[in-house]
């Protein structure tokens, strides 16, 4: 893409949306980066801590198909402060229901996070979009980066407050007050709302709502989008679970490997920008499926900690652009971005949410660790069908 002024407005958008981000990662993480925990806190199997986590997926995707019609009515800064106060007050019943070791209660409050989570992920992926075509260069990966940036402050504070022994309740109702000032007060500085609705040149309406389900291309990127984000979903969940169980290691040395996952993921995004620009879309694409592959086998075999580090730091760079690579190509064109923004994030979201629950249950079979290599088959999927990432302009 070429280069372009950026106006004071669009710059002050660009940073709002990076703190976005960043805040969703460092929520996202403060709960699993200390899954460990909670299975001890609950006394639960991987298996029973997987139906826990199947609460959040559930929630997401009844969000997920709808959240772009919420954007096209109230707009992606009211969405925003929308699912951030609803995360917030989910992580406050998370909170008090893990201080009761109440499993009900910690499943109703995680619904609701999934629901929160839902509106606030396509909320910030569609001004992100907005804010790329406007600068007219790549820098959706940046976004994601803020958002495992967010993610690994978060896994590191985890990691801190377990090794001295605040709990995870404590942890949550801290992040749950943070979060509501950054969810009001950020969105402010959002670029103004364009309806849905308005018609375009030639009279038409941009697609909306289930029409999007229809667009071949858009669900073909979505099935991309599935496959590669089951990578960075179960990476996020078991990452440091597989190190406790799988490589004896203590719960702070299972959530510091999470945090080398992540941060290979903020690296990653934060410099692959200039990578997609040089060699697009699809090249880089299938590159990264393959470091994925890579990397997930390392962790998995290696019989020591050290390769396993290595492994899950290959497995991060692998993991890092293929969620934000989606996105961009679901808003390619921006009169259907809002629509087909949501199509993808709920059909890769059932990989991201439902995908790492699903291998909790194999995971008591046949343990955590070794049940990640199932994900082996949904990457080569996604790496067979990574040309439908293909911009529309050179098509």
């Amino acid at each position: 893409m070429s280069s372009t002024i950026t106006s004071p407005n669009l710059k002050a958008a660009a940073i709002a949306t990076f703190v976005i981000f960043g805040a969703n990662g460092l929520v996202f993480a403060s709960w699993a980066a200390r899954i460990p925990a909670v299975t001890e806190l609950l006394h639960l199997t991987s298996g029973q801590m997987g139906s826990l986590l199947l609460c959040t997926a559930v929630g997401s995707l009844l969000a997920l198909p709808t959240a772009g019609l919420v954007v096209g009515r109230i707009g992606t800064a009211n969405t925003v402060r929308a699912g951030g106060v609803l995360a917030a007050l989910a992580g406050v019943g998370i909170a008090l229901s893990l201080l009761a070791e109440s499993i009900p209660g910690t499943a109703v409050a995680l619904f609701f996070f999934g629901i929160a989570i839902g509106l606030w992920d396509v909320s910030q992926n569609i001004e992100g979009a907005d804010v790329e075509h406007r600068m007219k260069r790549t820098i959706m990966p940046k976004f994601h980066a803020a958002f495992s940036g967010g993610a690994f402050v978060g896994a590191l504070i985890g990691a801190g407050l377990s090794t001295i022994g605040i709990g995870l309740p404590e942890h949550l109702l801290v992040i749950a007050a943070l979060v509501i000032v950054l969810a009001l007060v950020t969105p402010r500085y959002f670029l103004p709302h364009t309806p849905a609705a308005v018609p375009d040149a030639g009279g038409s309406k941009p697609a909306r709502g289930p029409s999007a389900w229809s667009d071949g291309r858009t669900l073909l990127i979505g099935v991309v989008v599935l496959g590669a984000t089951l990578t960075e979903g179960a990476g996020n969940d078991w990452i440091a679970k597989a190190s406790v169980d799988g490589l004896g290691s203590s719960e702070s040395a299972g959530a510091l490997m999470f945090s080398l996952f992540v941060l290979a993921m903020t690296a990653m995004r934060f410099f692959g920008g200039t990578f997609i620009d040089r060699y697009g879309r699809v090249a880089v694409l299938r590159a990264s499926m393959a470091a994925a592959a890579a990397g997930l086998g390392l962790f998995v075999l290696a019989g020591n900690i050290w390769l396993a580090a290595l492994g899950a730091a290959l497995w991060g760079v692998g993991a890092a652009l293929a969620f934000p690579m989606g996105m961009s190509a679901a808003a390619d064109d921006p009169k259907h971005a809002a629509a087909r923004v949501s199509v993808v994030s709920t059909v890769g979201y059932i990989a991201f949410l439902a995908g790492p629950p699903l291998l909790g249950y194999l995971g008591d079979l046949t343990g955590i660790r070794l049940a990640l290599l199932a994900i082996l088959l949904p990457i080569l999927l996604a790496l067979l069908l990574a040309g439908a990432a293909k911009p529309l302009s050179s098509r």
